[in-house]
């Protein structure tokens, strides 16, 4: 893997070292930062980047919402979030900030490479366009277009963060019902097709470009 340049923004000294050695070593170009305000002046004067390493526990910020202000400003490559914290709450609030893969501390260094090749060969191609585009604004729960808003319940929020982690992917209706209802141990099919009804309606009063399919006996999908 060459001529890739990759942002590692983690504020221990000693992981963001090790973190950098061992991808400078795979041939990636790295550029690091220590806090989140650095990080957007970095990109300001740096960006192309072709991938990110975020830490989430930053001094000046949280990750997720430094992530949510890069890809405010055009950042399109994908993003890596390092974090201490694993639970599933946590994983969709970083992918609904724009997030694409999740690393929980402590990892082993082969596994965060062969994360990042696997994130590599899904970034856009230059000059591509979005998929969609809608996103989820975690400080207001809301679901956001360049054409309007539209507030999302809890649930709501959960169901479409999991869907939108992965576009064009297939969710299991396992899956899907974990996400949207973590602490319940049973929820009806009733109720899930009404919160995928209702998610449909908000989608397609702000966007155009982007729908719920129900994928008949294994799940969702957002396309």
């Amino acid at each position: 893997m060459t001529d890739l340049r990759v942002l590692v923004v983690e504020d221990d000294h000693a992981l963001r070292d090790v973190v950098a050695r061992a991808l400078r070593e795979e041939g990636y170009t790295v550029v690091t930062a220590a806090d989140g305000s650095s990080a957007l002046a970095t990109v300001a004067r740096l960006d192309p980047f072709e991938l990110a390493v975020l830490d989430i526990g930053l001094p000046d910020s949280d990750g997720r919402d430094l992530c949510q202000a890069l890809r405010g400003r055009g950042f399109t490559a994908p993003v890596l979030f390092l974090t201490a914290r694993g639970e599933l709450s946590d994983r969709l609030t970083g992918f609904a900030a724009g997030g694409d893969d999740y690393l929980t501390k402590p990892f082993h260094v082969a596994e965060l490479l062969a994360r990042l090749r696997a994130l590599a060969k899904r970034r856009p191609e230059p000059g591509a366009a979005p998929a969609h585009d809608v996103r989820l604004d975690p400080a207001e729960h809301a679901l956001i277009s360049p054409t309007g808003r539209s507030d999302l319940t809890p649930t709501e929020y959960r169901l479409l963060g999991c869907l939108l982690a992965a576009p064009g992917t297939v969710v299991r209706r396992r899956e899907f019902r974990q996400a949207g209802w973590p602490d319940d141990d049973y929820v009806s099919d009733n109720s899930i097709d009404q919160a995928v009804t209702r998610l449909r309606r908000k989608l397609a009063a702000i966007s155009s470009a982007g729908t719920i399919e129900t994928v008949r006996g294994v799940g969702y999908r957002f396309s």
